[in-house]
């Protein structure tokens, strides 16, 4: 039989779980190093996509789940979903998903749910799946992208810029990225 301490103490862990308690504990450094190499890969990226925005004078320079794309790669750099092919391949095959189902499908809420689920079905076959990508496709169809110019600038153009900024930052502060074949 267990005390009601015990079971007190039972349901505040699990109550817990819920709240965060699943995820691993990070050090103080760690999470300095992962802010600050997101600040400057993002401002790096941002600067870049600004200026060759305003230079080919398109409107459209940044995509706005390069903030989620950031977290996977300057924080789990060494997980699969950060990895260059799928950050790069991922986001601009969900943009192409996106904006054709903007230009052929006149429900947006139908063609939100379709982008979204084909660029995933396409990520899992083209094996690049990133997550923040399905947002991609969402974000063009909400949008109301209809070319498919965007596909390559900002979406692939942000994605290589960031990845390339990742990997030169983890690789100054000791982290190896991309990842290596073993």
């Amino acid at each position: 039989m267990t005390s009601p301490k015990h079971r007190i103490t039972e349901r505040l862990k699990r109550w817990c779980f819920y709240l965060g308690g699943d995820q691993p504990p990070v050090l103080w450094g760690e999470r300095i190093r992962t802010v600050l190499g997101a600040f400057i890969g993002l401002m790096l990226v941002l600067t870049i996509a600004k200026f060759l925005g305003e230079l080919g004078g398109i409107d459209e320079w940044l995509m706005a789940s390069l903030g989620a794309s950031a977290l996977l790669v300057f924080a789990l750099p060494q997980s699969p979903l950060a990895q260059p092919w799928a950050v790069i391949a991922g986001n601009t095959l969900s943009a192409l998903v996106g904006i054709s189902c903007a230009n052929l499908i006149p429900f947006p809420i139908w063609a939100m749910a379709i982008a979204a689920s084909i660029s995933i079905l396409g990520m899992f076959m083209l094996r690049c799946l990133h997550p923040p990508a399905a947002a991609v496709a969402l974000i063009a169809v909400l949008g109301h992208v209809l070319h498919y110019r965007y596909s390559i600038f900002p979406v692939m153009v942000d994605s290589i810029l960031l990845v390339v900024a990742g990997g030169i930052y983890a690789n100054l502060t000791g982290k190896n990225y991309p990842n290596h074949p073993k």
